[in-house]
C-alpha cells in the first residue's frame, strides 16, 4: 500500500528529543518492511510558532513568516531523514515532483512545507493525491475529529467515521474562529474531499499507533471514508492472519 503520513512537528520533536525522532523512524521502517511505500510530510510545531511570533514582533510580513515556518518544517524533516539514514531521500523534497521521484526510487520520501500560504496539512493531502496514495494519515496531537473544540467544550463528541464532505463541514466553522484548533486545516479537508482520499486523523504521540492504523486500520481516532470506498486490501489480509 502507498501511504502518506503527516507528522506534526509537536508530535515528532516537541523537545528536540533524539529518542523520539528515532522512535518515529523505527515506526516508519516497520511500515516499509511490511511492504508499504511511504511518504512523510513533517510539520513545524512549537519551534516554528516561536520563530514566527518573534519575527512578527520584528515587523515581518505574512509571506516572510510563512517562509520561516517552511524552513522550520524542513529542519524537522532533516532530523527524521538523519534517523532513517539510507532508507530516506538525502534532503527534504521542496517540490511534489521531487517527492514523487524519491517514492518511485523506493525511498521513504520526506518533505516539509512547500509554499507560503499552504500548511503541511494541505501539502500532505496534495502529495497523497499526486501519488494516488491508498491512505493518508494525520498524526497530530489530537485524538480525532470532534464536532467542537474538545479543549474548550467538555461536551464535544468525537466522530468514529465521517465522509470527506463532512470533514469540510466540521472544519469550516472552526477555521473562522480566532484561536480555534481544527484537527486539519480547511484547505487540506477540501483537497481530501476533492480527491476522495481515505484518511485517518489520530493522536500520533505514540509512533506505534501509526503503524497499527496503517497496517490494520486499528486506531482510536477518526476514519475519513469516501462514499463507496472499500477497506485497503492490506487490512483484510491482516485480519485473516490474526
Amino acid at each position: 500500500m502507498r501511504v502518506v503520513v503527516s507528522i506534526g512537528g509537536s508530535v515528532l520533536a516537541p523537545d528536540l528529543d533524539p529518542d523520539r525522532v528515532a522512535a518515529y523512524a523505527g515506526a516508519i521502517e516497520r511500515l516499509v518492511d511490511a511492504g508499504c511505500e511511504v511518504g512523510i510530510v513533517v510539520g513545524g510545531g512549537g519551534v516554528a510558532r516561536e520563530y514566527i511570533e518573534t519575527a512578527r514582533s520584528l515587523g515581518a510580513n505574512e509571506v516572510e513568516l510563512d517562509r520561516l515556518g517552511i524552513g522550520t518544517t524542513r529542519l524537522n524533516a532533516r532530523l527524521l531523514i538523519a534517523a532513517l539514514g539510507e532508507r530516506a531521500n538525502v534532503s527534504p523534497a521542496t517540490e511534489y515532483d521531487e517527492a514523487t521521484a524519491a517514492l518511485r526510487r523506493g525511498e521513504v520520501s520526506v518533505m516539509g512545507g512547500i509554499t507560503p500560504g499552504q500548511t503541511t496539512d494541505a501539502v500532505a493531502a496534495a502529495f497523497a493525491e499526486s501519488v494516488d496514495a491508498g491512505l493518508l494519515v494525520y498524526a497530530t496531537s489530537a485524538d480525532g475529529v470532534y464536532d467542537a473544540d474538545p479543549n474548550v467544550d467538555d461536551d464535544a463528541t468525537q466522530f468514529g467515521s465521517m465522509s470527506p464532505a463532512e470533514l469540510v463541514d466540521i472544519v469550516l466553522p472552526m477555521s473562522r474562529d480566532a484561536g480555534a484548533s481544527a484537527p486539519v486545516d480547511l484547505l487540506a479537508a477540501k483537497l481530501v474531499d476533492r480527491a476522495g482520499i481515505r484518511s485517518i486523523v489520530l493522536d500520533g504521540t505514540d509512533p506505534g499507533v501509526v503503524v497499527d492504523a496503517v497496517l490494520r486500520g486499528d486506531h482510536s481516532g477518526t476514519d475519513v471514508v469516501p462514499t463507496g470506498a472499500d477497506e485497503p486490501d492490506d487490512w483484510a489480509e491482516a485480519a485473516e492472519d490474526a
